[in-house]
């Protein structure tokens, strides 16, 4: 249980740190309510109108949500690797050889689509 402590005291703290921050963000910031605070914030440019029932997203959100998870399993993969290769030898180059294989099946996929290709 003692290992576990630094790490339930940092938990706490930043949830201080978190819900404090709110707190002093609510009661010192400014209370002027207009029309444009309240509007959606759409990086400077209005807001379109969308359809009652929502809109279809491109493809390509979903190929760049896709290339995101990919990459991002793969980075959770490599470092375990990376921190135990000298004991795992040949086998583990092998096995990270395979999987690092199958990432770029999924990367070339993503790039044959069109999904890293910004309009």
């Amino acid at each position: 249980m003692d290992l576990y402590v630094p790490i339930i005291v940092l938990g706490v703290l930043a949830a201080l740190f978190a819900v404090g921050s709110v707190a002093m963000a609510s009661l010192t910031g400014p209370k002027r309510w207009n029309r444009a605070r309240l509007d959606a914030y759409e990086c400077g440019i209005e807001p379109t109108p969308q359809p009652v029932g929502g809109g279809r997203f491109p493809v390509k959100y979903y190929l760049t949500a896709m290339l995101f998870i990919v990459f991002d399993i793969e980075i959770i993969f490599l470092y375990p690797w990376a921190v135990a290769f000298d004991h795992m030898g040949m086998f583990g180059l092998v096995e990270m050889v395979l999987f690092i294989v199958t990432v770029l099946v999924a990367y070339a996929y993503i790039w044959r689509r069109g999904g890293l290709e910004w309009d």
